[in-house]
């Protein structure tokens, strides 16, 4: 038997090395052998980058959205009434006779100290208000129903000034609602 000499093995190996990394880089890029792809109320983004406008093309005039018991301070969980840690919150409700999906949500911190301003949109995916019902939406990491990312170094989280938050939600055929919260003078995410 012959021994391979260093001429014949190196172009073996190089071409084995290739074809490895090329089955690596296509399973990392097509999601071969990684879980399956999770519903939108799974673990969000760690960070949520402003916008420069708003993204929001609203036409709609007919009445039916609603954004109530906004907050950014002094939170509670609104089926047990329990503090639960300072985040933007706040309650949609649908007075319609029939489902709202795809609403979207812009919102505008400013430091009232400052005049600084920082703006965020999100779309509420997978939310659908069924008529006549409401949904508390939460900005805060975290995880389940209803729970949407937020930037972890927005005014609302770093300002020690007071920092007021307008909000406008929107939905297809319906009018934007709007609201406003207020952080007061200090940082937040405190259970109160």
């Amino acid at each position: 038997m012959k021994t391979l000499t260093l001429k014949k093995i190196l172009p073996l190996a190089l071409i084995v090395i290739a074809a490895v990394a090329g089955i690596l880089i296509w399973q990392g890029t097509s999601g071969a052998g990684t879980p399956s792809a999770q519903p939108s109320s799974a673990a969000p983004a760690a960070t949520v980058l402003p916008v420069t406008k708003n993204p929001i093309t609203a036409t709609g005039t007919a009445p039916g959205l609603a954004i109530t018991k906004a907050k950014a301070e002094d939170n509670t969980d609104p089926q047990t009434n329990a503090a639960v840690p300072d985040r933007l919150q706040f309650t949609l409700s649908n007075s319609t006779r029939a489902p709202i999906s795809a609403v979207e949500v812009y919102y505008t911190m400013t430091d009232s100290a400052t005049g600084q301003t920082e703006s965020y949109y999100q779309k509420l995916d997978p939310l659908t208000l069924a008529p006549d019902t409401s949904a508390t939406v939460y900005f805060d990491n975290g995880t389940g129903p209803g729970h949407y990312p937020e930037n972890k170094y927005s005014l609302y989280r770093t300002s020690t000034n007071e920092v007021k938050i307008s909000v406008e939600a929107a939905a297809p055929g319906l009018a934007p609602a709007t609201a406003t919260a207020t952080k007061a003078k200090g940082t937040g995410e405190k259970l109160d």
